[in-house]
């Protein structure tokens, strides 16, 4: 009878066909074929493994059960995966022919196939089959009593071998669980190279057991021990993530100058001698760590022996910590000034026929090849290190762009076109808090580049780079999260795949599952909110941020000196983000009533207007007992006001003063305002 029962139940749901464009997948398949019926979850669902995969299956397959029964509250009689071929009859049936190894280029295809008995994942490697876990859990359903798979066969591989996040834990600390967290993201939208910027004027973040001092006087003792260092990497290998540690040499380096300051660039005039004893107080007088945002003087000297066996000796260190086979030197910014102001360093320059800073930088970075290839590394570094004389091992890390003055596309094809490896991080500078669609729609391969197929492969892929001036751990995630899933989508599936509607509502689900893996981008929002709120109802608030995102492209923070290092990230600014919902949401409206303009369309349009005349008053109310709300009024005013003029002309019909309604949408243009901007001011404009 039993038996019977969940024969009928099986029965009934295998009769609601899910259609595909109803899956909310990211990164989308590269082929992707449904079909009727269903594969129904029960507590006794089990996995069994085998083949010859590395042991992070056994990880990654206990991750995935703890998170499906999170979902399904199910109660999985399975624990912990520890061994091959547990559970021969297992529904699901995991096959990897190899070890998978942490490096680029390996095979990471899956063939996934749900069957209404039984799921097989078939994967060269286990890294492979880890992200078959990952499309399986994205695949689950439910109806209002239970859970379930559709019957599904997917094939997939990515279309890019690089496709990485790096984070900055130079200019804002990341504690190793927030590093953690982030992991889990990546490994969720199936990204597989994490570059870790260790190193930079505002900090020293690496423990180098030879040379203390640079932990002790440039890190605020904020850094990672090579115990913490091991620990993410493992974490790392587990989720089948590479990680690229970045030392930013020559410049960027007023932390490294602040412990050696006899490495610097600048002339010292010294009066003791430069003995070990008067280091720190030329240290102290001489160099610091930054506090502000921007591009700084402080440069290793790169006619001293003394800076490349300081750098020799914490390369020696450092290799060891990351298995991986590239390395970032950084190299990025250097203007020069320092050489340019040191006669030693300009004689220098004459003496070996090195015409410009470009040729004595590219000396300098050729000295560091043989330092890292003796720890079987490849050097990577920005894109400033690509000049004629620069060895073609090197990986060129393209991220210069329009904002710098650089065609879209130009560095990353240049180097590719240049007989280099490279890697695109132009538009995707997830820092600069601009649209999702403006990430989404920029490809590794730049249109009309006309690059042959070699190199064409050349270009190894992209990365979304999250610099952390204005960035602490309590808003880290909002800033990457959920961008940066489209961004994996972008670097992983085909080149046709870009549509936004699609991407936005995939997205929207995408980022609500991110928060089982810890990452805190929407709850982290409410209690920035609290706090602005004097912990008053945040309501009103909440609404404002909807339609508010933060100045875009450097307009926040401009000149760097208005926020210090340890400058307060708790504002209204913060808790805004990217792509604000109401905004999305609006548009939208407003391109429906102009294309019909029907009572219900009108009424999405004028429902927003209703909302802000509110909201507005609320924000009045709440500022009463919130000195933080105040900056956000004038704003907010703008918005009701216009919300109230544009009330009486769509639903009264009445003729109104045009040259006033135009001065108050310029008011919500204002980027004056608690650093942040009206999102919603082109789609009122759309009205007008």
């Amino acid at each position: 009878m039993k038996y019977s029962l969940i024969l009928l139940f099986v029965a009934f749901i295998s009769n609601a066909q899910i259609k595909k464009e109803n899956l909310n997948l990211m990164p989308w398949p590269q082929n992707i074929t449904m079909q009727e019926g269903v594969f129904a979850l029960t507590k006794n669902f089990k996995v069994n493994i085998t083949g010859d995969p590395n042991s992070r299956i056994y990880v990654g397959t206990t991750n995935f059960l703890r998170r499906l029964d999170g979902r399904t509250g199910l109660f999985l009689t399975q624990g912990f995966v520890t061994q091959l071929n547990e559970f021969p009859e297992a529904e699901l049936q995991i096959n990897c022919s190899k070890k998978g190894k942490i490096d680029l280029y390996e095979d990471e295809s899956y063939h996934l196939d749900i069957q209404p008995n039984k799921i097989t994942i078939n994967a060269t490697s286990d890294i492979g089959a880890l992200h078959a876990l990952e499309t399986l859990l994205q695949l689950l359903q439910n109806d209002s009593n239970s859970y379930f798979f559709p019957t599904t066969s997917i094939t997939d591989l990515p279309r890019f071998t690089w496709r990485g996040l790096m984070i900055d834990v130079a200019r804002h600390f990341q504690p190793v669980d927030v590093i953690k967290r982030n992991l889990d993201a990546m490994a969720a939208v199936k990204m597989n190279v994490f570059h870790w910027h260790l190193t930079d004027d505002q900090g020293w973040r690496i423990q180098i057991k030879k040379h203390p001092r640079l932990t002790a006087l440039a890190s605020d003792g904020s850094f990672y021990t090579q115990e913490e260092i091991k620990s993410i990497v493992k974490y790392a290998d587990e989720r089948g993530i590479l990680v690229v540690p970045e030392i930013d040499v020559p410049g960027h380096a007023s932390a490294i100058l602040t412990a050696y300051p006899e490495l610097g660039s600048k002339i010292i005039p010294l009066t003791n001698g430069n003995s070990e004893k008067n280091r720190e107080a030329i240290a102290l007088s001489t160099y610091g760590i930054e506090r502000n945002a921007g591009i700084f003087n402080p440069t290793l000297d790169p006619t001293n022996p003394k800076t490349y066996q300081l750098l020799s000796e914490i390369f020696d260190e450092v290799c060891p910590l990351f298995p991986g086979a590239y390395f970032h030197i950084g190299g990025d910014e250097n203007e020069g000034k320092d050489w340019d102001s040191n006669p030693r360093i300009q004689e220098f320059k004459k003496k070996n026929k090195l015409v410009t800073n470009h040729d004595l930088q590219t000396h300098f970075t050729m000295k560091l090849v043989p330092m890292l290839k003796k720890h079987g590394k490849q050097l990577m570094g920005w894109e400033e290190i690509m000049t004629k004389d620069m060895s073609k091992t090197a990986i060129i890390h393209s991220w210069k762009g329009p904002n710098e003055g650089v065609p879209v596309g130009q560095s990353v094809a240049n180097a590719a076109k240049n007989g280099y490896k490279t890697v695109l991080s132009n538009g995707y500078y997830i820092d600069l808090m601009q649209s999702v669609n403006d990430h989404y729609l920029n490809d590794p391969i730049p249109k009309g580049s006309n690059l042959t197929a070699d190199e064409k492969s050349r270009i190894l892929g992209g990365e979304a780079t999250m610099w952390t001036e204005l960035v602490t751990p309590l808003t880290l995630d909002s800033r990457i999260w959920p961008r940066t899933a489209a961004i994996a989508e972008r670097l992983w599936s085909n080149q046709e795949v870009v549509d936004l509607n699609s991407m936005h509502k995939r997205m929207k689900t995408v980022s609500f599952r991110l928060e089982e893996l810890g990452i805190t981008h929407i709850r982290n929002k409410h209690v920035i909110l609290r706090n602005i709120s004097n912990n008053q109802e945040t309501r009103a608030l909440e609404d404002f941020s909807n339609v508010c995102e933060p100045l875009k492209i450097y307009k926040r923070n401009a000149g760097g000196t208005e926020y210090q290092m340890y400058s307060p990230l708790t504002l209204f600014a913060d808790a805004c983000t990217a792509d604000a919902s109401d905004a999305l949401d609006f548009d939208s409206a407003v391109n429906k009533y102009l294309e019909n303009k029907n009572t219900e369309n009108q009424k999405r349009v004028t429902d927003f207007f209703r909302k802000w005349i509110e909201m507005d008053t609320n924000l009045i109310a709440l500022s009463a007992n919130a000195p933080l709300v105040k900056p956000l009024l004038p704003l907010s005013k703008s918005l009701s006001d216009l919300s109230q003029q544009l009330l009486l002309v769509i639903e009264m019909k009445q003729v109104t003063n045009t040259t006033s309604i135009k001065d108050l949408l310029e008011k919500c243009n204002s980027k004056e305002h608690a650093d942040v901007e009206l999102a919603v001011y082109n789609s009122l404009k759309k009205l007008m």
